[in-house]
Formats: C-alpha cells, sequence, structure tokens
C-alpha cells in the first residue's frame, strides 16, 4: 500500500485539476454549457498529448460520475412536467420518437466515414442528454472521444443558432433575463441525501438487473419516481458535486486521446457540423408538426423540439415570455426517453453492425 501510495502521480494530478478549474471559471464566464465537462476534455486531452497527463480515471470514479448525471436529469421531472405532458401525450411522445429517429439515422451516416464504426455516430449525433450519453459510450462499445467532441459542438451550434432563429423565422423578441440552471429550493444537504439514496438504491438495482449502463440509469431512474412522487423535497444535486461528477467524465475521454484519434476527430468535423444542422433543420419541422397538432405555438414547437441544450432553451423560453412549462416538458421528456432508449439501441446496433471506433 505505501509502495502505491508512493508511485501515485500525486503531481499529474494536480496539475489536471488546477487546469480543469481554471478552464471551468473562463468557460463558464463565456457561457458555454457543461463548463466542468468541456474544461475536463480540453485540459486531459492536452495533457495526454503531451505526455503531462495521468494515466487514465479510476472506475468508480466514473461510475460515480455517470450516477451523479443521471440523478440530474432524473430531477429535472417534477410533477407538473407529467401533467403538462399527459394532457398530449400522443402527439408528443410521436415527436420526441421521431427526433430520436433522425438524430440516429444522421449517426449512421456519420458512421460511414473512415475511423468512425455506425454505434460511435449514432451516440455522437443522439439528440438529447449530451452530459448522459458522454458518460455512458465507452460502457456501450463506442468511441467517447469522438462521442464528447461531436455531441458538445451539437449543443454549442443550437446554443449559439438559436436565438438568431427564434428572433427571425418566428418572431421572438428576447430581453428579461434567463436562467443558467435548475437549482432546487431545498438545502444543499438534503441534495446531498437525495443524492446518496438514488445512487444507493439505483446502482445495485440497475446491475441486478443487467440494464445497459446502470451506473447511469439506474440511479436516474429512482431521481425520476422521487421527483414525480414528490418524495424529492424540491432537492437538486449540490453544484460543487455536478461540477467534479462532469469534470470526471471529461477526464475520461480526455486521457484517452492519441495523436491518431485527433486526427480522426478533425476529420469527421465537417461532415459532422453538415449532419448537424441537418438535425437542427428537420427537428425545427417536427416542432411545426407539433405545434399543429397541439395548442403549442409555433416558437413554443420549436423551442420544444431544439436538439440540445436545455437549460439554453429554458432561458430562451423564459425571456420570449411562452409557455415555459410545456417547452421545458417536452425537452425533459425527450431526454430522459433518449436516454432510456439508447443504451439498448446502442446495444443492438453494436451487435449487428459492429461496436467500437478506429483507436
Amino acid at each position: 500500500m505505501t509502495v502505491q501510495l508512493r508511485e501515485f502521480p500525486w503531481w499529474r494530478w494536480g496539475l489536471l485539476a488546477v487546469l480543469t478549474v481554471a478552464g471551468t471559471l473562463g468557460m463558464d464566464a463565456l457561457d458555454v454549457p457543461s463548463p466542468a465537462l468541456f474544461a475536463g476534455l480540453a485540459v486531459s486531452t492536452v495533457l495526454a498529448l503531451s505526455g503531462l497527463g495521468p494515466a487514465r480515471v479510476a472506475r468508480p470514479a466514473t461510475s460515480g460520475g455517470q450516477a451523479v448525471i443521471g440523478i440530474v436529469i432524473g430531477l429535472l421531472a417534477r410533477p407538473d412536467t407529467l401533467v403538462t405532458v399527459a394532457a398530449e401525450a400522443v402527439p408528443v411522445l410521436l415527436i420526441s420518437l421521431g427526433t430520436l429517429l433522425v438524430s440516429m439515422a444522421a449517426g449512421l451516416l456519420m458512421g460511414l466515414q473512415r475511423g468512425v464504426t455506425p454505434l460511435t455516430g449514432m451516440l455522437a449525433q443522439t439528440a438529447g442528454g449530451a452530459s448522459g450519453l458522454v458518460a455512458i459510450s465507452r460502457e456501450l462499445g463506442g468511441d467517447e472521444r469522438i462521442v464528447a467532441v461531436i455531441q458538445y459542438l451539437r449543443v454549442g451550434l443550437v446554443t449559439a443558432t438559436m436565438p438568431v432563429v427564434a428572433a427571425v423565422a418566428y418572431g421572438a423578441q428576447p430581453g428579461a433575463p434567463g436562467a443558467g440552471g435548475a437549482t432546487g429550493g431545498a438545502p444543499w444537504w438534503v441534495g446531498l441525501a437525495v443524492t446518496a439514496v438514488c445512487t444507493a438504491v439505483g446502482l445495485p438495482l440497475a446491475r441486478l438487473a443487467r440494464v445497459p449502463a446502470p451506473s447511469l440509469l439506474g440511479p436516474m431512474v429512482v431521481a425520476l419516481v422521487l421527483s414525480l412522487s414528490g418524495l424529492s423535497f424540491d432537492a437538486a444535486v449540490p453544484d460543487l458535486l455536478v461540477h467534479l461528477a462532469y469534470a470526471v467524465i471529461g477526464w475520461q475521454g480526455g486521457l484517452r486521446f492519441t495523436r491518431r484519434t485527433l486526427g480522426t476527430v478533425l476529420r469527421v468535423l465537417p461532415l459532422a457540423t453538415v449532419l448537424i444542422l441537418a438535425i437542427v433543420a428537420l427537428c425545427a419541422g417536427l416542432g411545426l408538426l407539433l405545434s399543429w397538432s397541439t395548442p403549442m405555438t409555433p416558437l413554443e414547437g420549436y423551442l420544444a423540439t431544439t436538439p440540445g441544450g436545455v437549460y439554453a432553451v429554458l432561458a430562451m423560453a423564459i425571456s420570449s415570455g411562452v409557455d415555459v412549462t410545456s417547452v421545458v416538458a417536452v425537452q425533459v421528456l425527450r431526454v430522459i426517453l433518449m436516454l432510456l432508449a439508447a443504451p439498448w439501441i446502442a446495444r443492438a446496433v453494436g451487435r449487428w453492425l459492429g461496436a467500437g471506433s478506429a483507436r
């Protein structure tokens, strides 16, 4: 044990942590989505390519990061969300399924490019729960390095274009201050207790049931049940723990980067960008269909089906004066459906078409 402690690369982890904190603060100031995850990915990639980074992230740490992200997503659902969706359940479910199929089909097309398998392409392009999909991509057999870059390219493009499209195409007039994220009304220690309960109950149950990505889906489902039943006490996972989980997931992908992988990622960016823009356009069309089949306005339909950046969508909905509850309800339902369905679909795709990616 003493020998192992002496051999532990403290200075490498210290350098990684300090640079990640600095990067997170900088990206947060620039309103970058999930700044800790993006900073962790960027910093760990640079350190890995320069030979200064640790070898890898321990599996218990990645499992803990996945659990926290799953709980954050599960607690987004509220009883009023369920009521809003239930009123127009059929069209909302069909449109959400359509968004899933559109983004997964784009991912399979991306898998035709050299160095990217259909499974990795599908995970990279699936619209919904970017942090969750990045967290479980390696476990499902995909290349989390490519998945992370493409997923956050999508979130960035959606976040950047949303205000312009909303104003030009739908006449939105944003002006009110937006919301930066979901924070519960309960004290931080209640959120910590809820997080511990969801992890302690959800993780072993998911492993016992042998579901794909148990570290994410098990705690997420328990958090979802507690939130919809009103037993979450309006709690939210403490911000510090969320940032740490995001950073760990970013490190998981970044520390495995090599020059060859970096070349593959850069090579697929043009096609990935075109496919992302195609997904955004098709989802906007689905939003019009949603507004036609429900009482939602065209702007609300667009925001409800925008493929990524739920917190940015929330801020845009608030500042535009639309029905925030309906928009967020559809977004949260879509994210949860995709994270529940994606592991099973990914397992089937990996079995039929081959898993993994060029390493």
